[in-house]
């Protein structure tokens, strides 16, 4: 099983314009006001590209590198589109030491993306994470809410293709 890797295009529908509009308009007003906008911008496009900050940074009356510099800083935000199935492998210490670094290292190679990458079918979207308290399971990767510990390499293929629906 082979992905190819592809450019994913931001385009909104009117709907989500609009309610960014609103969001913003009701927001922009109060103090600390970019945090909840970021958030609720999130939720409506599902990550924060370039073209949605420029639109909150235009509508705020704020630098474009303001807004930027929060999305980069805090870890809730994406810049990336998510997939249906988002992949989490935990490169802690204690993961790292028994080889997540390989699991990891697989799954790009499988779906042929790099961390922080959506396959083109929207399907999967892989990143890694710094620790998910599950370090008696390491290693550890999440795919959604399904958590699978004491993983091998060998063991990737069958688990993605748990999710071929």
């Amino acid at each position: 099983m082979a992905f190819k890797k592809s450019v994913v295009a931001f385009s909104q529908t009117p709907e989500q314009e609009q309610k960014l509009m609103e969001v913003i308009n009701k927001e922009k007003g109060h103090k600390g006001a970019l945090m909840p906008i970021l958030q609720q911008a999130q939720e409506i496009y599902g990550y924060l590209p370039i073209e949605v900050q420029t639109i909150i940074a235009e509508e705020m009356g704020i630098s474009l590198e303001k807004v930027y510099g929060v999305v980069t800083f805090y870890a809730q935000f994406s810049l990336n589109p998510k997939g249906k199935y988002k992949i989490s492998v935990c490169l802690g210490t204690a993961c790292y030491v028994k080889g997540s670094g390989d699991v990891y290292n697989k799954l790009q190679e499988v779906l042929n993306i790099k961390g922080g990458e959506l396959t083109p079918d929207g399907k999967f979207s892989l990143e890694a994470c710094r620790c998910i308290g599950a370090c008696g399971l390491a290693p550890v990767m999440t795919i959604n809410d399904d958590v699978y510990g004491r993983l091998t390499v060998d063991e990737v293929g069958d688990i993605l293709a748990k999710y071929n629906d």
